[in-house]
Formats: C-alpha cells, sequence, structure tokens
C-alpha cells in the first residue's frame, strides 16, 4: 500500500529534480538532425517534377527497413508519451525540465530518421505518412481505461523501460545497418535514449526513498506490461516478422535486472505483502523466468 498521497509523491521527488535536471544535462550530447542528413541523394518527387518512389529505389535490407520504421512509428508517438507524463508532471511547472527538456530531445529523433528515409527513398514516403497518421490518432494509452490507475511512479516507471527498450532494440537494428550515415544517426538516437533511460531511473531511485512502496508495485506493473516496439503497429504482420527477435523474453529480463540493480531491490526491508509479490516478480523476470 502506498505510503504517501500522489501530491506527496510528487513534491517529495520534486526535491530530486534539480540534481537529477543537472545530471541529464552533464549527459546528454547536443547534435542537429539536419547535420546527419545526406542531403545531396535526395532528388523530387512527381508533384515537383521528378520521380515518384518505386521500390528498387530502396537498397536497405528489409530487417533494417522494417525495423527503421517501427523506430521511427514509436518515436512519432511522443504526443502520446508526453501527455502521459504530464498528467503528474505538467510541462507549465519546474517539472518543465524533464518534460520540456525529454520532448525536445525525443522529438529530434522522429525528424532525422524521416528526413533520412524520405531523402535517401528507403521506403515509400506516401505509405510511411499514411502510417504515421493512422499510428499517431490511434496513440498511445489514449483512452480513459488505459490511464485511469496510472500515478506518478507508474508513469516514471513506464518510460524508465520504453527508453530502455529503444536502446536494446537500436542496438539489434545497427547489426542490420551497413550505411554509415544511418549509423551515426541510430548512435546518436540511442545515446540520448541510454542518457533519457538513467534520467528516469533517477526518478525511480528517488521514489524508492520517498515511497519504496509505490515504487515497487509501479516498476513490477511496467516491467508485466512491456509491449515490444512495433506491436502496436496496424497492417505490420510482415515487417514484424522482420524483428521478431529484436526482442524477447532475454531483453525483456536484462531490463528487469537492470532497474532490480539500480534500485537495490534485493536490500529494501519492510515491504508490504502486496510490494513483497511484486519484487519477487521482478526478480523473477530479471531471472529470465
Amino acid at each position: 500500500m502506498a505510503v504517501l498521497s500522489n501530491d506527496e509523491l510528487i513534491n517529495a521527488l520534486e526535491k530530486a529534480l534539480p540534481e537529477i535536471a543537472e545530471e541529464h544535462a552533464e549527459g546528454a550530447i547536443s547534435w542537429t538532425p539536419s547535420d546527419w542528413i545526406p542531403w545531396d541523394l535526395g532528388r523530387n518527387f512527381a508533384f515537383l517534377g521528378g520521380d515518384d518512389y518505386v521500390p528498387s529505389d530502396s537498397t536497405l535490407p528489409e530487417t533494417a527497413a522494417a525495423g527503421l520504421q517501427a523506430l521511427l512509428l514509436t518515436k512519432d508517438n511522443l504526443p502520446s508519451f508526453h501527455r502521459v507524463l504530464a498528467m503528474h508532471f505538467p510541462a507549465f511547472s519546474d517539472w518543465r525540465q524533464l518534460v520540456g527538456v525529454w520532448t525536445a530531445e525525443d522529438n529530434r529523433h522522429s525528424i532525422v530518421l524521416r528526413d533520412y528515409l524520405v531523402v535517401t527513398r528507403a521506403v515509400d514516403p506516401v505509405e510511411a505518412e499514411n502510417r504515421r497518421r493512422i499510428h499517431v490518432v490511434a496513440g498511445w494509452r489514449q483512452s480513459p481505461e488505459a490511464i485511469e490507475n496510472l500515478g506518478p511512479m507508474d508513469v516514471l516507471a513506464l518510460l524508465a523501460v520504453h527508453e530502455n527498450q529503444c536502446v536494446t532494440f537500436i542496438e539489434k537494428l545497427l547489426g542490420y545497418v551497413d550505411d554509415e550515415n544511418l549509423t551515426q544517426i541510430l548512435t546518436k538516437i540511442q545515446t540520448d535514449d541510454a542518457v533519457q533511460a538513467a534520467t528516469f531511473q533517477a526518478f525511480l531511485m528517488a521514489g524508492v526513498v520517498a515511497d519504496q512502496e509505490a515504487t515497487v508495485l509501479a516498476v513490477d506493473k511496467a516491467l508485466a506490461g512491456i509491449e515490444h516496439i512495433g506491436s502496436d503497429i496496424a497492417d505490420f504482420d510482415a515487417q514484424r516478422d522482420f524483428i521478431s527477435d529484436f526482442e524477447d523474453v532475454s531483453t525483456d529480463a536484462a531490463i528487469a535486472a537492470k532497474l532490480a540493480s539500480e534500485l537495490k531491490l534485493e536490500s529494501l526491508q519492510e515491504l508490504s505483502a502486496e510490494a513483497e509479490s511484486a519484487r519477487a516478480r521482478i526478480l523473477a523476470k530479471a531471472a529470465g523466468h
């Protein structure tokens, strides 16, 4: 059972905000999406007198193309992630140091990925745009039922898990990429995601201090509800087959083990029966069970 109310918990976390924001700023890297696009490879489409996309334009392996589309659509859903995060941490308050900075950093991921894919004609731009509209309209957790029981620690745990997933997914994707520009782009996105994961994990650690019950329950819930990248994309079955091994039980276990270690889960004392059960499930998942 949670010790603090949501408001009390947010106030407690806010005390850690300046230090965590400073640590994030020290770890973050500065880069501009436009610097990494090979603009000289681009040419007009038929609307401006050029040629429209044909499948032979793409030189990407099918696995790389599927992985990039899945990653891009995940990043396109930034508005949904922002809304869920801002439920408890409004961007018009001091929490802009988390919500605003994270949103600005993550937004450049979809910008650079789409520019690269369109300029190099790696995917059909019309199909990609149609997918984007459908996916963003559907959103992530954009229903009352999907957010009604999400407390502050639940949201932070979801984002910690999500960012760790992105790091793992990109690591797999890099194995199918042989273009140096694209490798650099993905490496920068992965670095951003790793820094962001560390930031959300820092707030979870602050949560353990403020309310270990709520934090353990939130991490358990987030891990139990992991949605692998690309799993929520409509009409994506053929592409999903190519990336089916990018995330599995072993990658889920690695994320669980990382969070358990960061939070020193095994050393927590005086947990309620509910939180003890949650800890046991986290440790079991971390062990691959």
